[in-house]
């Protein structure tokens, strides 16, 4: 038994901590494949997982990609393009480039769930997660995400390391239904 209270304080909120983290871990974990470190590799859609529908769309099949979108990450904090426009229904591949010197991310969401994300990262830097809506690209490398936008609406990406996305590194992505596109569905 601990008699000193500063320790047993202590042991108490690394208790805590870990369940936390173990929870916020399990809440951010879907059945998409394996778990990775932030920044450590890049997504693999040859994984076998389940699609999971969320408010700004579901795991998109490659097979099924209509159009693949590049975009560049670069360590001015920045994507390019940062506003994107598609189709409602179409898979598309968002294409990937780090051409920075340090790790940067694509993580796709509502402005709510990026900042709740954010925080957890924060707190928890060297959590581990992967998810079908996001895509680490270390140095120099490339990465991908192939995402199918079946919801209408106004959505957000952004880069999730901590200080990125606090940076200036998010962007926008408008999903509009057929009668609303144009030809030029991306704004540089």
């Amino acid at each position: 038994m601990l008699k000193n209270p500063r320790l047993k304080k202590n042991r108490l909120k690394n208790s805590l901590r870990t369940i936390l983290l173990s929870l916020s871990a399990a809440a951010l974990l879907s059945p998409a494949g394996p778990a990775l470190a932030h920044g450590v590799a890049v997504r693999a859609h040859n994984v076998a997982a389940v699609a999971q529908q969320k408010p700004f769309g579901i795991d998109g099949k490659p097979d099924k990609v209509v159009r693949i979108l590049p975009v560049a990450m670069t360590d001015d904090m920045r994507f390019t393009p940062d506003v994107i426009n598609v189709t409602r229904g179409e898979t598309i591949k968002i294409a990937l480039s780090n051409n920075g010197a340090i790790t940067h991310e694509m993580v796709l969401g509502s402005a709510a769930d990026l900042q709740q994300h954010a925080e957890m990262m924060r707190t928890f830097p060297n959590m581990q997660h992967e998810a079908a809506y996001m895509a680490h690209v270390g140095p120099g490398a490339s990465g991908e995400i192939v995402w199918r936008f079946n919801r209408a609406g106004v959505f957000d990406f952004a880069c999730l390391i901590p200080g990125h996305s606090e940076a200036g590194m998010r962007g926008r992505i408008r999903v509009l239904d057929a009668a609303q596109t144009t030809d030029n569905r991306t704004e540089e």
